[in-house]
């Protein structure tokens, strides 16, 4: 399997906020949240669920670390979360973490998934949002030298449904855009068309919303 040295990637700037006319509305505060990680597997009768890990979010804890954590077969290393609030009310929500590794997928055959390090971050701007993600030393999977916004890897089964579905880049806004967005560094699903086990994985996750507190 290939290793990536290194993407960044920057992800679409997202959406605005529609008001009533005539509606009385409170000025809006920005909000934005960050997190290693989150895990929620469940295998047969086992399930294993740990995190938000190391997760800031503004107003409330606006950093964050942690040493390690192990949650069943899958390792986050260190990692630390950072949430602020800039003069101009723009608000950033920011993870880095390295030595994320998992061994979930070895008991059907699949790969073990390193990342030597990882970053995310989302950013409020004027009229949206904007994320940015960075994989350093990716293994176990096959990536592109620049990762595009959503890039996708099916690990192949040998009834031919993926083990995993892994997104790499991965942007999330809701439907109809609000100006809201969040973006993931990496995220594995487990068994996306059915198997033995159900849940995901996800690796750096930094979220932002313009209007948060309004």
């Amino acid at each position: 399997m290939s290793k990536l040295r290194k993407a960044a990637i920057a992800a679409c700037a997202c959406g605005g906020l529609l008001v009533a006319p005539g509606a009385a509305q409170a000025a809006p505060v920005a909000s934005a949240s960050a997190t290693a990680g989150t895990v929620d597997v469940t295998a047969g009768a086992q399930t294993v669920r740990e995190g938000p890990i190391a997760e800031c979010r503004l107003g409330a804890q606006d950093t964050a670390s942690s040493p390690g954590v192990e949650a069943g077969t899958t390792r986050f290393g260190k990692s630390e979360s950072q949430c602020s609030r800039a003069e101009t009310g723009f608000a950033t929500g920011m993870v880095r973490g390295q030595r994320f590794e998992t061994k979930v997928l070895r008991k059907y055959g699949g790969p073990t998934i390193k990342v030597r390090t990882y970053s995310a971050r989302c950013d409020t701007t004027t009229n949206g949002a904007s994320g940015l993600v960075e994989l350093s030393d990716v293994a176990g999977i096959e990536v592109p030298s620049s990762i595009p916004p959503g890039h996708t890897v099916d690990l192949p089964g040998e009834d031919g449904k993926p083990l995993a579905r892994v997104v790499l880049n991965e942007i999330v806004v809701p439907e109809p855009p609000d100006g809201s967005l969040a973006t993931n560094a990496m995220r594995i699903q487990l068994f996306p068309e059915g198997g033995p086990a159900t849940g995901e994985i996800v690796v750096g996750s930094a979220s932002c919303d313009p209007y948060g507190d309004a």
